[in-house]
């Protein structure tokens, strides 16, 4: 399958700009934490190559196997065996791995591995692998933003993040993923099914990144996570991190404590991501 490659100077405007979003801090050593190589080396379609969703239907290394196919992150698998720096330009390197389709409760589904490797100074420094699934129609997911739901107020290990129509288009802006369904909420309700906002599949990952180091987990590691349900605005968001027996677990939870996402997060082996 085609392989697609892009070069770009590493600049710490776009680490700053997440930090300033999320109020985490930004290393001083200019060292990007975990997940945050997904501000860089982005794929940049003309307006002209988006479809009516928003994401690019041609031109692009992930493009929908159909017409009218809707994409949804599913989660993926992230090493680090390097560190990405600001100051010095790097290459992403990225190709279909597998194409395989489905019979789903709601229709055919069609999920697709793509590889991402970054290299910076000659040598890997991400080694990446993501899983994207595209359905035919909307899913029911039985939620309504009027919903009395009782909350569960954040634990001694959960972060709590603000989930808000400015935060979802800030990150859309950030990550340059125009999908409506992040910031048009009438497209999201009336054409998608969706009773409000989707909040971004890789927000909830990085939210359990930093969850991870803000309590000291290290940068150099093994990330494998899960995008379990869907998670909209009005919900909120909450993040935790354990760490037990030498391997750190990570969660994302909407206030009432439906789980949205999953990961756990380890000591860097022998690459496990075959190619």
């Amino acid at each position: 399958m085609t392989a697609f490659e892009v070069t770009e100077p590493i600049l710490p405007g776009p680490a700053h700009a997440l930090g300033a979003l999320l109020d985490v801090p930004v290393p001083g050593d200019g060292v990007l934490p975990l997940l945050w190589h997904w501000l860089y080396l982005l794929d940049r379609p003309a307006q002209a190559d988006l479809g009516p969703d928003g994401h690019p239907v041609r031109g692009t290394v992930l493009a929908p196997p159909g017409p009218g196919r809707r994409r949804m992150w599913a989660g993926g698998r992230v090493r680090t065996p390097g560190e990405l720096r600001c100051g010095e330009p790097a290459t992403r390197r990225s190709e279909v791995l597998a194409v395989r389709d489905k019979e789903g409760k709601t229709g055919p589904l069609t999920f697709v591995t793509v590889a991402h490797r970054i290299t910076q100074a000659g040598r890997v420094v991400v080694d990446e692998e993501q899983d994207i699934v595209y359905r035919t129609a909307a899913s029911d997911t039985g939620l309504s933003p009027g919903e009395n739901t009782a909350e569960l107020p954040p634990g001694p290990h959960e972060w709590p993040i603000e989930v808000t129509p400015t935060l979802l288009f800030r990150f859309s802006a950030l990550t340059y993923n125009a999908h409506r369904i992040h910031y048009d909420r009438d497209y999201s309700r009336e054409i998608e099914g969706y009773p409000g906002l989707l909040t971004h599949g890789p927000l909830q990952a990085i939210a359990m990144a930093e969850a991870a180091r803000a309590r000291g987990v290290a940068s150099r590691l093994e990330f494998e996570y899960r995008l379990v349900s869907p998670l909209f605005d009005f919900q909120g968001l909450v993040a935790s991190s354990v760490t037990e027996a030498g391997e750190t677990t990570t969660a994302v939870r909407d206030r009432s404590g439906r789980r949205t996402a999953t990961g756990a997060l380890r000591t860097i082996r022998p690459n496990r991501l075959k190619r």
